[in-house]
């Protein structure tokens, strides 16, 4: 296994699925939905869990009787099952469907469609109503408790497109619920003394469901001490970071150190079933061991194991929502310099440790930073480069330890093109109402850090983290 964690296997999401009925209401639309709903599951990969034909009239829920056999039928697959979608082929049955959700003790988040009506078609036979039964059921919903997330349009085909396209993005919704209520992740070394930007509660996160294993660096260095030179495991790392990305030179005494950094650092995150990384990144490793782990750690993030420098948890959580929402790497960086008198343009720059597949073009090279502090033959290691002009989100999280609770401050802009001659990993970004966001990112006492995505997913991250797990994000 090379640089990757078995736990990021892309696995089939399971959804639990409701069909709506009511009474005075086209039951045949019902098992037309019922039919179209497991073509879109077939036709997208994904695995689901509905009743039979057999089990009720059409496999749909309408009564009581109903509603709890879908619930029993929930319950058996409670641990397969990573949301609920509620679909509505006419009006619905708004209380069977809060019944069947309710009994079967599923914590999950439920996505609710509505069927269009289509104009030519709003005799009896035709007629769903699904548009007014959608707000009966999420009405009732609200009642009960139960949080929900609703599609783009207030109706649509179960066919179209638009529904495919949310089904998407709820499946990253439903990730991110389920990874972050039992996320695990290691912290190595303490932070930076100087640093006190990037403290956290490790109980606030553990209460939210967020286990922090630490390990201290001495242990670090002890293993690597103990590994011979020529293991078959380090010998195996060197040709991997060799031809990870080009370099100038690649000294031999500073190659070898990173490669048995990453055996260890591997060997540990296999061992406690990590989903990342924060890394005390300087000082000590470069006064004790004679290298930067940026490289190292630049390729377990790439690998899809976030990996945060100055052990920055906060920092790494962020990068995490931001790889479940894209099924991409994520980077951190700071918000580091202005952009000229553009208020809408800034820099973001790290040192740094970006995965590869951020950069237009990239480099291994001494620490630009560090070399000035102990010198380039203890420094080797940094990732260098110039970030893609794309979309981006950037997602800051925070435990707010004077409230008890979770926040995030969540960003859309874009890389851009414009000229800049600089050092480490860095790009220019535009953001509409940077200063406002400054602004905040100042009064809420949020750090200089923060996780990047090169991809659109603020509203996917936004609706899992306050519609399923309540924190607190201002979104821009």
């Amino acid at each position: 296994m090379a640089f990757t964690n078995i736990k990021y296997q892309k696995l089939r999401s399971t959804f639990g699925i409701i069909i709506g009925n009511r009474d005075v209401f086209p039951d045949h639309l019902a098992k037309e939905g019922r039919n179209e709903i497991i073509e879109v599951m077939d036709e997208l990969g994904y695995d689901y869990i509905i009743l039979n034909e057999e089990d009720t009239k059409y496999g749909v829920v309408e009564t009581y009787s109903d509603a709890k056999k879908c619930a029993e039928l929930f319950k058996r697959n409670k641990d397969k099952i990573d949301g609920i979608l509620v679909i509505l082929p006419n009006f619905g049955d708004e209380k069977g469907i809060a019944v069947s959700i309710k009994l079967s003790d599923l914590n999950v988040p439920v996505l609710i469609q509505a069927s269009s009506d289509e104009i030519e078609k709003m005799d009896r036979k035709y007629r769903r109503d699904a548009f007014c039964g959608k707000i009966s059921a999420c009405s009732v919903l609200y009642q009960y408790g139960i949080p929900y997330s609703l599609t783009t349009t207030h109706t649509c085909a179960i066919k179209s497109e638009s529904f495919k396209t949310d089904l998407k993005k709820f499946e990253k919704v439903c990730k991110i619920v389920k990874k972050l209520k039992n996320a695990r992740f290691g912290q190595i070394g303490t932070r930076p003394n100087a640093f006190e930007t990037v403290r956290y509660s490790e109980k606030i996160l553990e209460f939210n469901g967020i286990t922090i294993e630490p390990i201290d660096l001495s242990e670090i260095f002890g293993q690597i001490n103990r590994l011979d030179d020529h293991d078959s495991k380090v010998e195996e790392k060197i040709k991997f970071i060799r031809s990870y990305t080009s370099t100038t030179t690649f000294p031999e005494d500073g190659i070898l150190k990173l490669a048995k950094l990453a055996v260890v650092v591997e060997k540990w995150v296999i061992e406690k079933e990590l989903d990342g990384f924060a890394f005390q990144c300087w000082p000590s490793i470069v006064l004790n061991l004679g290298i930067v782990p940026c490289a190292v750690m630049s390729i377990f993030s790439e690998g899809l194991v976030p990996a945060a420098c100055e052990v920055d948890i906060s920092g790494l959580i962020g990068m995490y929502i931001l790889q479940l929402a894209s099924n991409k790497p994520s980077a951190i960086l700071d918000w580091n310099n202005n952009y000229g008198d553009n208020p809408n343009k800034m820099v973001l720059f790290h040192c740094s440790n970006l995965p590869k597949s951020f950069f237009k073009d990239t480099r291994m090279t001494v620490h630009p930073i560090m070399a000035d502090y102990d010198g380039e033959e203890n420094t080797f290691g940094a990732i260098q480069g110039r970030i893609k002009a794309k979309p981006c989100t950037l997602l800051r999280i925070e435990t707010d330890d004077l409230y008890g609770d979770i926040k995030g401050l969540l960003v859309e802009g874009k890389y851009t093109e414009d000229s800049l001659d600089t050092f480490g990993g860095y790009g220019v970004v535009e953001i509409p109402n940077l200063q406002a966001i400054l602004k905040t990112l100042c009064k809420e006492g949020f750090a200089h850090h923060i996780a990047s995505s090169l991809s659109e997913v603020a509203e996917i991250v936004n609706e899992a983290l306050t519609t399923y797990l309540g924190w607190n994000v201002i979104r821009y």
